[in-house]
């Protein structure tokens, strides 16, 4: 886990260990390769707090973008963070949103270096 942090140290626990158990059987230069794609298409989770937070002084909705939830995104939009409690419930919550975005974009980063 110590190279994982040593490629990518703004990474929290959880996500490197998720990422641990992915490329634990990857040779270094799979894992180097797999890291500098990765980190251009992951999601920091301040910058998913920051967006949710657009939503109570603007748009609602832009954090769903960016996470490429479109639909939900434009729901948002539309209802206004459906009626703000979605966007409450997503500052609350932004943290396991970009963990489970970052997860699923490592999972289809995978599919390709299979």
């Amino acid at each position: 886990m110590e190279r994982i942090f040593q490629m990518i140290p703004e990474i929290d626990m959880a996500e490197a260990q998720f990422l641990q158990s992915i490329l634990k059987d990857k040779s270094d230069d799979e894992v180097r390769n797999f890291i500098n794609i990765y980190r251009t298409r992951r999601r920091d989770p301040m910058i998913i707090l920051v967006t949710a937070l657009i939503g109570f002084v603007g748009i609602s909705g832009v954090h769903r973008f960016l996470m490429n939830q479109i639909g939900m995104g434009i729901l948002y939009l539309f209802t206004g963070g459906l009626c703000l409690i979605g966007t409450i419930v997503d500052l609350i919550n932004y943290k396991s949103l970009a963990l489970e975005y970052n997860q699923r974009v490592a999972q289809e980063l995978l599919m390709f270096y299979k």
